[in-house]
């Protein structure tokens, strides 16, 4: 089939708006679905990480599927995929089918089973979109299809940001779903218009079959390690940044856009910007290993910045590889399977295999080092760094060892009272070794790894070898520090959560942080028995280092509510943490997420119910709307006290919390600013907000400590309340970041 120029631009159009369109909607779906799912299924990690699996075998599923149906005639093809176009589109608009979990239900069987029947066929459909519209331009006479996918991954970027940006805040659920079910038919009509253009027989593939080969085995095996590196250090990105450098919320979309278009530039046509790319991420993956386990509150952004570059780099490096690698059309779908089965691989590497076997991000430093030995790198010095093969071995060996001894110099093994510039001079020196060695792979990855360890990852080793010190989880990393005076400190990635105070037994009894005294929780639980009796019911949702443990009276009755088994064994230590153990011993913990606990619990069961779970800087945002309020209210007595930590770096929760007081609640706000002597005793900021159907009792609660003040809430005009349907935290979040 030969087409003219105009036939040829228009069919490219076509196709172009055909994959992008698909691609939008594929990454619109997964945010969408999962915002509907929250208030149903919780927060739980084993959750999300059974919701993922489904993704990802679904994303699988398709791209096999798009290989399946190449091997029939074009129409044909054409027929089975407009059918099961059309088969799918039975189940719109798109949505959760209308059933609870059971009680007892397991989340690896019945997350996967809800996922699969609400969205499978839709999903899986859409799925298939990019490699088999790219198979079908082909058939349909356009020339080199693979440039189409920078179009796909377009698209898919479009989808991404579309959501956080536009649609959440702008649609409800029913209105997001509205929306997907028209793109989904736009699709549909996209996908008729493709299939008229397919010849009635592959003239492509009998006039191929003499002359192409299949690919190698050896080959799809090396498609699949080209994506998985770039798949694995995208999500290992994500993690780095949100534990060990800023915990802003949405800072997820940068390393998934970057990563999106990364594709968009290794596929494209014009090889100038994928060239030079190529060339530069050797050299910005050093500057990037450098500052991997740099511990330090400084310069922030500038390592924050380095990390999305090195990993679009790497990421637009490694796919340029791939497309240099791509097979003939013939066996498209090929290619892009083991592009699939290798995004499978580098995602369940870091979402499901890293949080259990690394009690830290490892996985990050060594996918930098897995970088280092597939990058393409040209020598800066040709062969006379390392010599002739004869000595080539000998001499790589010997620069590699001088890298680690150097390392340990700067890791203070073998200099333990060193100056401060001698580990500064020492990095640099593995850092000029690791320039001098681009060229030689193995060289060059070894001392990259070097290069990690000498800039502070001999020190975080050593931190993870410490029984106690660090816990990693599904829900983040824990970091348990003991400074010079014995006291102990809970760190969840950047995020303080609690501080125990050490010396005597009324310094481990002293609540401190967000928590002391004078803060809005440490007035209620202070009034709890001039308010309620000595017999107060008290539920609290978070653990932290079970600081709140502390203010227990001996006739008061204590639940607590926590998501993360972690969490619970880190604070029922008593080599970690003696809260707990001092302060209330035997109270009942209860794990999973606290809205789904809450209502199962009976009406009316707690006096003082404590809302303080938030993940790091992080918001549970069905914690937080309007059927939340009322999960709370059913659970309060009459006459009862809803307390909510609001303190955040990054989110000014406040408007949140006074729009949703609209329903029936009075509140107050207690905001607890330290002096330098507070500081000194462990104490923090901290913003509380109360709330009581009845005005008397926050009256009550103001008067039995009048000397600390409450203030009114501070709404904002406008600001609907969220709800189960609709919300988004982009109004509130803050311009200036608050320490």
């Amino acid at each position: 089939m030969s087409n003219t120029a105009d036939e040829t631009t228009g069919l490219r159009l076509k196709y172009i708006a055909t994959i992008c369109a698909g691609s939008f909607l594929l990454f619109l779906v997964q945010p969408m679905v999962a915002r509907m799912a929250l208030p149903r299924l919780g927060g739980a990690p084993a959750v999300w990480n059974s919701a993922m699996l489904v993704y990802q075998a679904l994303l699988l599923g398709g791209y096999a599927y798009a290989h399946f149906i190449g091997r029939f005639l074009p129409r044909t093809q054409a027929i089975v995929h407009l059918s099961g176009f059309a088969l799918a589109a039975l189940m719109l608009p798109i949505g959760l089918i209308a059933t609870d979990p059971p009680v007892n239900a397991s989340p690896f069987v019945w997350v996967p089973w809800l996922f699969t029947v609400s969205i499978g066929p839709l999903f899986f459909m859409i799925s298939a979109q990019a490699p088999l519209m790219q198979r079908w331009f082909s058939l349909s006479g356009g020339h080199n299809p693979y440039p189409l996918y920078a179009a796909s991954n377009l698209g898919s970027f479009g989808g991404l940001i579309a959501y956080p940006l536009i649609v959440e805040p702008f649609l409800p659920l029913d209105g997001q779903r509205m929306l997907w079910s028209i793109g989904y038919a736009i699709v549909l009509l996209l996908i008729i218009l493709c299939a008229i253009t397919l010849p009635r027989v592959n003239t492509q593939q009998a006039a191929a079959v003499e002359t192409v080969v299949a690919p190698s085995t050896k080959t799809f095996l090396y498609w699949i390690l080209l994506a998985a590196v770039p798949s694995g250090l995208m999500l290992s990105t994500s993690l780095h940044l949100t534990t060990d450098i800023v915990a802003m919320p949405l800072l997820w979309v940068l390393p998934l856009g970057l990563y999106l278009l990364s594709f968009s530039v290794a596929f494209a046509e014009n090889r100038t910007l994928a060239n030079l790319i190529a060339k530069l991420a050797p050299f910005i993956l050093v500057f990037a290993a450098a500052c991997v386990f740099a511990n330090t509150a400084k310069f922030t952004f500038l390592y924050a910045s380095l990390g999305l570059l090195m990993l679009f780099a790497v990421s637009a490096a490694l796919h340029g590889e791939m497309f240099a690698r791509r097979p003939d059309p013939q066996h498209l779908t090929r290619f892009y399977l083991a592009m699939s089965i290798g995004g499978v691989v580098g995602g369940i590497f870091c979402a499901l295999i890293a949080p259990v076997i690394f009690n830290w991000g490892y996985e990050y430093p060594i996918l930098i080092a897995a970088s280092a030995l597939l990058l393409s790198q040209q020598s800066l010095f040709g062969n006379r760094l390392l010599g002739d093969a004869s000595i080539r071995v000998r001499r790589s060996v010997s620069i590699v060892a001088v890298a680690l001894i150097i390392s340990q110099v700067a890791g203070g093994f073998l200099w333990e009272k060193a100056p401060d510039f001698v580990p500064m001079i020492a990095v640099f020196i593995v850092f000029m070794l690791a320039i001098f060695t681009m060229g030689r792979r193995i060289v060059f990855a070894l001392c990259i790894v070097m290069l990690m360890l000498a800039g502070g990852g001999w020190s975080r080793l050593q931190l993870s070898i410490k029984p106690g010190v660090m816990t990693r989880s599904f829900f983040g990393i824990y970091t348990v520090g003991t400074n010079p005076s014995g006291d102990r400190s809970l760190i969840h990635g950047t995020t303080l959560h609690g501080v125990q105070m050490h010396g005597s037994d009324k310094r481990e009894r002293t609540p401190t942080t967000y928590y002391g005294p004078q803060s809005g929780v440490g007035l209620a639980l202070r009034a709890a028995s001039s308010l309620f009796g000595t017999d107060a019911r008290i539920s609290v949702v978070g653990l932290g280092a079970g600081t709140l443990a502390c203010y227990a009276e001996p006739k008061q009755s204590w639940r607590i509510y926590e998501i993360d088994p972690a969490i619970v064994k880190i604070a029922s230590d008593p080599k970690q943490f003696t809260s707990l153990s001092k302060c209330l011993p035997s109270v009942p913990i209860i794990v999973g997420d606290a809205r789904l606990m809450l209502a199962r619990e009976p009406a009316a069961s707690a006096d003082i119910l404590i809302v303080d779970a938030f993940s790091s800087d992080s918001v549970p945002m069905h914690l937080l709307t309007r059927e939340a309020f009322e999960t709370y209210g059913k659970n309060l007595a009459p006459g009862g006290v809803l307390m909510i930590h609001i303190s955040n770096r990054y989110l000014a929760l406040e408007p949140v919390l006074a729009a949703g007081a609209k329903q029936g609640w009075t509140t107050r706000v207690r905001e607890f600013r330290t002096t330098e002597a507070d500081r000194d005793n462990n104490l923090t900021d901290s913003n509380w907000v109360a709330f009581a159907r009845e005005p008397a009792t926050l009256a009550m609660l103001e008067a039995v400590h009048p000397a600390d003040r409450w203030r009114e809430i501070k709404g904002r005009s406008g600001f609907a309340a969220w709800t189960d349907d609709y919300g988004s935290i982009l109004p509130i979040i803050k311009m200036k970041k608050e320490d």
